[in-house]
């Protein structure tokens, strides 16, 4: 078993993770997991842990986590886009079939509102795009 566990061990938090070094190589053969850092995700910092020094070996398995994170987390952001568009379609078929006068009652301004926020920021950014596309165009 000690031979297929990672050498590193991050343990998420919201905004980073707490770096672990996995240690099996001792005479209990126990599982010892010494901290060494604590990340950042995001403004990038690494901080040792106590009187720590990181080593090159460190840094490079940090900086690959964190390379890998930010790309999960991107990820999981856009397919959360998409899951509100299906939620979005689904509260539609809702208000049109199923949903009492009450239900709406209770719904309908912060579903309004909501939703004229969303429109009036997704209308600027496409006119921003259209804008910055017409003078690429243009100045090339």
């Amino acid at each position: 078993m000690a031979a297929e566990l990672p050498e590193y061990y991050f343990r998420v938090r919201e905004n980073g993770a707490f770096v672990f070094r996995v240690d099996t190589a001792n005479r209990q053969r126990r599982i010892e997991m010494d901290q060494i850092a604590v990340v950042n995700i995001r403004n990038g910092q690494v901080k040792p842990h106590g009187s720590t020094q990181l080593t090159e070996a460190d840094m490079a398995v940090i900086e690959d986590w964190m390379a890998e994170r930010r790309a999960l987390l991107a990820k999981r952001n856009i397919d959360d886009i998409h899951r509100a568009v299906d939620y979005l379609n689904q509260t539609t078929h809702w208000v049109n079939s199923d949903a009492s006068d009450s239900d709406l009652e209770d719904v309908t301004d912060a579903l309004l509102l909501a939703m004229h926020d969303l429109r009036s920021v997704l209308v600027r950014k496409k006119a921003d795009r259209l804008m910055q596309s017409v003078k690429r165009r243009a100045e090339g």
